[in-house]
């Protein structure tokens, strides 16, 4: 059973900008985003998709959650899981307790995703968060038991969404390349350089992940082009 809803609907900053403004200029790219992810994969089935970065602070949680709710949006029953288990931050986003969560399901034995995953503000999205976090997260996604995770939600589930930290600072991006059907690489402007994104990508490539695009965070954009007459103009960083 999902738990209740959080009654707090005021969730962190404009981060959730697909929630809280759906009609929205930054809304409408990430709905152009979904559907440049389902044109990659239109030969292919996607149930999992993984979403990293070079390093900390390129957005690629905030883009991870946004892209599950305009997923969700279209209908997909959705499931949204921290798996950064060093650095969780998808419980703040959506302003939700942690204590339980991924952690929870990969240590002990028949707990049940249903019993552990939140509500959100968007219908057919779930969220799992990280729960508390572990000596051995590594281990952990390259377990048994996170493949099993991962069929049975494949069953509940049209969609899996993972946030996984960045893949050049730790392994676990690397660990679940070769377990989802597609990875998306999130790129920040001013924040990534080129040497950081070509080791990502020889890192991505070891594994044989199937990179299915990236993601150019806070890239400049041209102020009232395409906004105020298909959506509203936001302030918010622009994505490509």
């Amino acid at each position: 059973m999902l738990k209740k809803k959080s009654t707090d609907n005021r969730y962190e900053g404009k981060s959730l900008i697909t929630l809280k403004d759906p009609s929205s200029f930054i809304s409408e790219e990430f709905r152009t985003l979904r559907t440049n992810i389902q044109f990659s994969m239109i030969d292919k089935e996607l149930k999992t998709l993984m979403i990293t970065s070079s390093k900390q602070g390129e957005g690629k949680s905030t883009i991870s959650a946004n892209l599950a709710i305009v997923f969700a949006s279209q209908g997909n029953k959705v499931l949204l899981v921290d798996a950064d288990m060093r650095n969780p931050s998808l419980h703040r986003l959506f302003k939700v307790r942690n204590q339980q969560g991924l952690t929870s399901i990969l240590t002990t034995k028949n707990r049940e995703i249903s019993d552990l995953v939140h509500k959100t503000g968007q219908d057919n999205l779930a969220l799992l968060t990280s729960g508390i976090i572990p000596p051995n997260p590594s281990e952990l996604l390259a377990s048994q038991r996170m493949n099993q995770f991962i069929e049975t939600a494949k069953t509940d589930y049209d969609l899996i969404i993972f946030d996984l930290p960045p893949i050049n600072i730790v392994t676990d991006a690397q660990v679940m390349g070769n377990k989802t059907d597609g990875t998306v690489f999130v790129i920040r402007k001013d924040i990534a350089d080129l040497s950081d994104v070509l080791k990502a990508k020889e890192l991505l490539n070891l594994v044989q992940a199937n990179v299915i695009g990236a993601i150019f965070n806070s890239k400049e954009r041209i102020r009232g082009l395409n906004a105020g007459y298909y959506g509203k103009d936001t302030n918010l960083d622009s994505i490509k």
